[in-house]
Formats: structure tokens, sequence, C-alpha cells
């Protein structure tokens, strides 16, 4: 028997040993050519899949990889601007376009990757060569461009990058000043190296909001001590432009870099393609579309049906000087609405706001303003397969609802809820009257013709607007709302205002317009997340803090498989339909541009609809 034991004895020691020298052959061997094939630097990363193009890539499919550069263009915006710094509160308010400004191409500052406006969410190539994270993405390092300079010829240099999280951390506005809370660690590795370890409040889509949505700012260029002063001293760049010349308040006029060092990359081929851009403030948009009529602007954006079919009976446009085009982006509805202020008292109930939302005659909006051009943008994903509209809640989305679900009306579960609808009279007595029964729910009555709570006190507020477009829209909500006793007041400001006003939640309703992708992702936290409802300058507009809504942003940041990411987008959609955080208009479903004739484009355009910074002057071809 002892004889038998010690064998055992001895088989179990050498069985030991030999697992011991396996683990340790393992690690001296076999883990670093594992960790080295799962870290190898990379062209491109997708926040799910593989990036659509080679490593050998040699352009975006939606350019014209052989224009000829030249020429110039001439923008118009609404608005004005005071300062050059869009990055702190105080610069916020009226930055000029163009510094920091994906629309017209990020003209003097750029980020370390390239967003494919083709893909979903991929990134390529551009201050960062190459890319390297972990299956978990526990950690990314960017591997600089030797080539990349500043506009003074200075190299891009790690430090700057380290630079630039630190000063946005310190001194930036949000989200920039959060970025660094998901970090664990940031050092420099060899001489183009940065590498970022990431700790618990990191997602899956933090390396990519790294590499894509934050600038990267000059160290020897740039006083931390009065980086947040604001003011119109020209900032040093990386990007392909330069400020020529600056009107405070009226115009900028933006040279091309001939030595700007990203040129030739890939993902810069067929962009950046006038010699000259300039940008002029106009204060109302019939004067700017007066200025375009006449041809001092070459470029008009339209986002009004009537304008749209109206407004183009001039002799340019008649001749075909002025090109009109509708573009079909392959993107979600999107939502825009008139948002409630939950943190002030009167909003805080969310039957008062369903209310609310459903005296809104929407459809004698539509009838009499648009033509009933438009169509009632029913879920914030309407028209994509990650929104709830037209989609009942699978087992896997009611699993990840939880508790939540019991929230939801069994319409919004099954993906049949709408809005509620009207006969278009201004004034449907059916409709009102379900609004008047949930105001009863919520302890209202009307009383002496006024819509009065249990302590006697009127239902009464105000509406912030920007223009004549959004004042139109709230003066036809202004008269529903009188017919059941609710005074809406309505208050339109200048941009200065209206821009002060919404960084500091200063309004008891306001119009917003929240854009959706086919990739929602980090943007969501600053929308709807409970940390972003105090935080001044956020685009929380609504003031939500849903523990809910938290997990269900957490659960499609985290989301690897396609399918699980699109129940967690799914159960998000639901549950904002269910919280009537604002009330919902419309939806396009097309991008509208008119343009003098001598501004081409490339002729395609890719999924997220025209791309402003790869037109060109026709006149230079």
């Amino acid at each position: 028997m002892v004889s038998v034991l010690a064998s055992q004895h001895i088989r179990d020691s050498n069985s030991g040993r030999i697992a011991a020298l396996r683990r340790l052959l393992f690690t001296l061997l076999i883990l670093p050519f594992a960790a080295a094939a799962q870290a190898q630097p990379m062209h491109g990363i997708a926040m799910h899949g593989e990036p659509a193009l080679a490593a050998d890539y040699m352009h975006f499919p939606y350019v014209n990889p052989d224009v000829k550069k030249g020429g110039k263009v001439n923008y118009g915006v609404v608005g004005t601007y005071d300062a050059l710094n869009p990055f702190v509160l105080k610069g916020m308010r009226t930055t000029a376009r163009g510094v920091w400004d994906p629309e017209f191409g990020n003209l003097l500052y750029e980020p370390l990757m390239s967003r494919s406006a083709d893909e979903p969410f991929t990134l390529y190539g551009l201050l960062a060569e190459t890319v390297e994270w972990d299956a978990d993405r526990t950690y990314v390092q960017f591997n600089l461009n030797p080539k990349a300079r500043w506009h003074d010829g200075k190299p891009v240099t790690p430090e700057d990058v380290i630079f630039t999280f630190e000063l946005l951390r310190d001194k930036g506005r949000p989200p920039f000043n959060g970025r660094l809370n998901a970090v664990a660690s940031m050092e420099k590795v060899g001489d183009h190296g940065i590498k970022f370890t990431f700790n618990e409040k990191a997602n899956r889509e933090t390396p990519l909001i790294f590499a894509n949505s934050t600038p990267i700012l000059p160290k020897h260029a740039i006083d931390p001590e009065t980086f947040d002063q604001g003011g119109l001293a020209i900032p040093v760049g990386s990007g392909p432009y330069r400020i020529k010349e600056l009107k405070p308040g009226e115009k900028v006029t933006w040279a091309r870099d001939p030595d700007y060092w990203g040129k030739d990359l890939p993902s810069k081929v067929g962009f950046d393609n006038y010699d000259e851009i300039s940008v002029t403030y106009f204060l109302q948009e019939a004067t700017l579309f007066e200025a375009f009529k006449k041809g001092e602007i070459d470029i008009y954006p339209d986002g009004d049906s009537n304008h749209w079919q109206r407004a183009y009976n001039f002799p340019a446009a008649e001749n075909g000087d002025v090109v009109k085009e509708a573009f079909k982006p392959g993107l979600p509805s999107g939502m825009l609405g008139f948002v409630f202020n939950t943190r002030r008292p009167i909003f805080s109930d969310v039957k008062v706001r369903e209310a609310i939302s459903t005296a809104f005659d929407f459809e004698a909006m539509n009838k009499t303003l648009f033509g009933n051009a438009f169509t009632r943008t029913q879920s914030y994903w309407q028209n994509s397969a990650l929104g709830a509209y037209g989609n009942a809640a699978d087992e896997r989305e009611l699993a990840l609802l939880g508790p939540a679900r019991e929230k939801l009306s069994p319409e919004i579960l099954a993906g049949t809820y709408t809005q509620s609808a009207t006969d278009g009279s201004g004034g449907d007595r059916k409709a009102l009257g379900k609004a008047v029964k949930l105001f009863q729910e919520a302890g209202y009555k009307i009383q002496g013709g006024k819509m009065i709570d249990a302590a006697g006190k009127p239902l009464a507020f105000e509406v912030m607007t920007q223009n004549e477009g959004q004042e139109k829209m709230a003066i036809a909500f202004q008269r529903t709302l009188k017919l059941i006793g609710i005074d809406m007041a309505i208050r339109t400001v200048d941009d200065a205002q209206y821009q002060a006003r919404s960084n500091s939640f200063d309004y008891d309703m306001i119009i917003k317009a929240y854009t959706s992708s086919l990739s929602p992702g980090a943007e969501q936290v600053n929308r709807w997340a409970s940390e972003a409802k105090d935080a001044q300058g956020s685009f929380n507009y609504a003031g939500v803090a849903d523990p809910d809504i938290d997990r269900m942003i957490e659960a499609l940041l985290q989301a690897r498989d396609p399918a699980d990411f699109q129940a967690a987008v799914r159960a998000y959609d639901r549950l904002l339909v269910a919280g009537h955080y604002l009330v919902p208009l419309y939806h396009i479903g097309e991008q509208w541009v008119a343009r003098w004739k001598h501004i081409g484009r490339p002729d395609t355009a890719p999924l997220y609809g025209y791309q402003r910074s790869t037109w060109f002057d026709a006149r230079v071809q």
C-alpha cells in the first residue's frame, strides 16, 4: 500500500512538474508570439468587425482621386464668432467654423485617425500611421506618422498627444475633459508611440473615440495658463489649411497649405481640394440665401421643404447655373423635437410630458407650414435595423431590459407605438380630450379656462427658439396648447444667447436635433447619461438621469456581437421613447443641397451622404 501511494505521489509530482514546465514554456515561448500576433500594428480599426479597406488601399471609394486642386469655395453660415477655441466653454459659445469641424473637413486641427464615411464606424491612419490593441481592447497604442508636422514645421510627437489629453482634462469642456477618466496609464512608447491602458470605465468604443474625436494640439505653441481665455490669436495646427484672414464676427478666410504633410495619405486623397475657403457669417437665414442667389455663396444646404420646393425660381436656378440635388444617405432618421428640460419641476412627471406631447397637432403643422412634406418621427433610429419602431422586442432584448420592461407599454415592446395623431384641424377634440385625461392622471384639471395643478398653479412655460423656422413651429404648438388652458410663451434669441443658455440649461423647452448613426456609442453618454445631466456644456438637454438608460448605453458600448449590439440599441430606443423627453417632430430622409455649377463633386456619395470636403472647383479641372 505504501509503495502504491509512493508511486502515486511520484506520478503526481512529475505531473505537477510537467504542468509547471508547460506553463513556463507557454509564458516564455508561445505567449509573446500570440500577443504579438494579436497586437500587430494595423492600418485601421472598426467598431465591429474588420475595416472594409485593405492595408494597401489607395483612397476612400467616394472621392475623385484624380481631382485637380485649385480655385475656391465660399461657404455661408448663420451666426457670428469671437473665438478660435471650440474646446472650452468660454470659446464654445461663438467659435469660428472650420477649426475643429468635420463638416468642413477639420481645416486646422486633426485627430489621430480619419473616419470613412462609407462604413458605420471605421477609422484609418492620419496623424497616427498605425494602431495596436488587444482582443479585449484593454489598451490601444497609436504609432504616429514620422512625417506628421505642425504648420511651423515642428514634428507631431507623443508629447503633443499626452499634453493634449492632459490639457483638455484640466481646461476643456465636456466631453473632452472626461476622456482620461477611462485611462489607467498613458505613456510614450519608443520615438513615435503613445499607449493608453484603460480602466473599468472604458468600453470597446473608447479607443475609437480617442482616435477620431479628440483633436491633437501642439505643446510648444500653447500656454496652458491662457488656453481657456478664448481670443482670436491664430493657432498653430497640423491640418490642410491655415487661417489667411480674419474679420471678427463676419468672415474667416482659409488658405490651403501647399506644404501640408498629409496630402498624399490614402485617407486624404481627394480631399482638401480648394486653394481657398471662405466662411461668411450672416445674421439671418434669409440674408444668407439672398447672398447665395447672387453667387456670393457657392453651396446652400436646405432643410425647409417649402423653401426647397418654392424658392428656386430665380434666373440662375432656372437656367442651370444653380444645381439642386437630393442625396439619400443610408442613415437612421435621428430625432428633431421640442425638448423638455426635466430639471424644471413642471416637467419632472413623465405623465405631464406625455400629455403635452399628445396635445401637439403635428398633422396641422405639417399641412400648414410644410405642405405635408414631412414624415413624423416615431423613434430615434427609425428606418434602420437598430430602431425599435416596427421591430418587436425579442428574448435577447427583453433579457437586457430586465425589470425595466415594466416601464414600457405593450405597444412600445411590440414596436407598434406611434405618436398621437390628429385630424389636422388644429383643434382635434378627440386628441385634446386624450391629452386632458392624461393631465388629470397627473393631478391637473381645467378651471377658469386654465390648466392648473392640485395647488391651483396654472401650467405655463417658455420655449426658447433660435430662428424664424423654429418660431413658426412653436407658434403652431402654442395655439393648440392654448385650447386646453396651457400658456406657452415663445422667446427667440440671438445665436450667442442661444448657445450660452443651452450650455447652462437655462430654458424650459428648447428645439434640438439628435443625429443618429449606424454605430451609436460614447456620444450617447453626453446626450442622455446621468453623469452628463449637470455637466454644463453637455448635450443632455433634457436633464435625463435614469439608471436603466445608463445600463442600455453601457450594453451597446460593450457589445461585441452584432446581434447583442442591435438588441441594446433597440432597448435603449424604447426607453427614450417611453420617457417622453421630447415632442417628436419630423425627418426628411434626404439631404437637400443647392450649389452653383462651378462647384463639382465626386460621382458617388457614401453611406453617410454628401461630403463637402470632397467637392472641388470645376473651373480648374
